[in-house]
């Protein structure tokens, strides 16, 4: 039987550091009965890691300064570059990806892990609850994350898994190789509209926003308060 998306696949969204700033709990809601907590998936791009890739220039580069003006204008939440180019022709996709790539690497040299990232790994790891990844990011940027890091996120699906988020596909898949539901599983992100649970894609799922995520505050204050925890 498919796995599908379920009202109590719960995403956190950490607006600042995973460490020890004020937490406030903006909304928890739709859960009738507990679930017992078996993964957690992670964005990783401001998330995971500190954010340096400069977009705008990225997307400026791309696009050119009057399309990227019109289209900004046209979406002011933010532009899916990835999905924007690809109705464009494969020569034009080439250059597009070439200077997309380019930033990305520029951003490898100055890859940062967010504080209190290996902080999170333990605490998850002594409670035996999974932790995944998902990014739009290169699988090259990954490997970098998870050499400096000195921990691994299984399975950590990269840009070139398709179809990339916010496509459910990336977080069934991980179900589906945990072997857990849907309602057993946890996204943190720091974007409600690219990470996966967006009205548009969250296949009828609660969203719990959190403004700063702690460790052992608002991800555990959120998950004490929907699912069942050992």
């Amino acid at each position: 039987m498919p796995l599908l998306l379920s009202k109590t696949l719960f995403y956190i969204h950490p607006k600042s550091q995973i460490s020890t700033s004020r937490s406030a709990l903006m909304s928890v809601s739709g859960a009738t009965a507990k679930h017992r907590l078996r993964g957690v998936v992670f964005d990783m791009d401001g998330t995971l890691t500190v954010p340096v890739i400069d977009f705008a220039a990225m997307y400026k580069a791309v696009l050119g300064e009057e399309e990227y003006r019109r289209i900004r204008a046209d979406n002011p939440s933010g532009i899916d570059i990835l999905h924007h180019i690809e109705n464009w022709s494969p020569d034009k996709q080439r250059k597009a990806y070439e200077i997309i790539v380019d930033f990305e690497r520029r951003g490898l040299d100055r890859l940062q892990i967010m504080p209190g990232v290996t902080e999170l790994c333990g605490f998850l790891d002594c409670r035996r609850i999974r932790r995944g990844l998902i990014t739009r990011n290169v699988k090259e940027s990954v490997d970098l994350f998870h050499q400096r890091l000195g921990t691994v996120f299984f399975p950590a699906l990269s840009r070139e898994f398709r179809p990339y988020k916010p496509d459910p596909a990336p977080l069934l898949h991980i179900c589906s190789t945990w072997e857990v539901q849907p309602n057993e599983v946890l996204m943190v992100g720091d974007s409600l509209k690219d990470d996966g649970s967006n009205d548009d894609h969250s296949h009828g799922c609660e969203k719990s926003v959190i403004d700063d995520m702690t460790i052992t505050g608002s991800l555990w204050k959120t998950s004490r308060s929907v699912y069942m925890l050992a």
